[in-house]
């Protein structure tokens, strides 16, 4: 009998060790998606960056809009991380600012800038998509942390807590009929 009871609390024991080892394997990859979300993120924000600035200087603003523009790209460029997420938001409110104009697009389309426009737009909703994505991976990952589980047994280990990432993110409408 006492045999049968210790076979049972071995057994137990063993599949508490794999559930915990699951468990940590799952916050791993969870840090991993965390980690290449972010990746993405910073991709988008570049490729909106380099959008915004190659609209700056294609000749097709005015160049009040034209000096704004590519400020708040240099600024976003430069920023630190902490400060990312504000410069970013900066730059979202310059290409509102530019896109606000009464008749900017039929403008800048009547110049040949229909393309550039367009890429403007797809950049925008990328780094929407890309941010939101982020958010939600990193979300599910604190969550993830804050299990009694995982917190007694560390099973975060040294990664870093994930912060989310907030900006206006909204895609310059600006006038569409002109």
């Amino acid at each position: 009998m006492t045999w049968t009871y210790l076979v049972l609390i071995l057994l137990a024991l063993v599949l508490w060790a794999v559930y915990i080892s699951w468990r940590a394997g799952r916050l791993d990859r969870m840090h991993n998606r965390v980690e290449a979300a972010r990746t993405s993120l910073d991709l988008a924000l570049e490729r909106r960056s380099s959008v915004a600035y190659e609209l700056a200087s294609s000749g097709l603003l005015d160049p009040a809009t034209s000096l704004l523009l590519a400020d708040a790209v240099r600024r976003a460029k430069e920023a630190s991380p902490g400060e990312r997420d504000l410069a970013e938001s900066d730059l979202t409110r310059a290409l509102h600012a530019a896109f606000g104009q009464p008749g900017f697009r039929k403008e800048l389309e009547d110049k040949g800038g229909a393309e550039l426009v367009a890429e403007v737009d797809a950049a925008a909703r990328q780094v929407f998509i890309a941010r939101k994505f982020y958010n939600d991976v990193a979300a599910r990952t604190m969550i993830d942390r804050r299990r009694p589980l995982a917190r007694v047994f560390r099973l975060a280990g040294n990664a870093p807590q994930p912060r989310f990432f907030e900006m206006d993110d909204t895609t310059p409408a600006g006038d569409e009929t002109g």
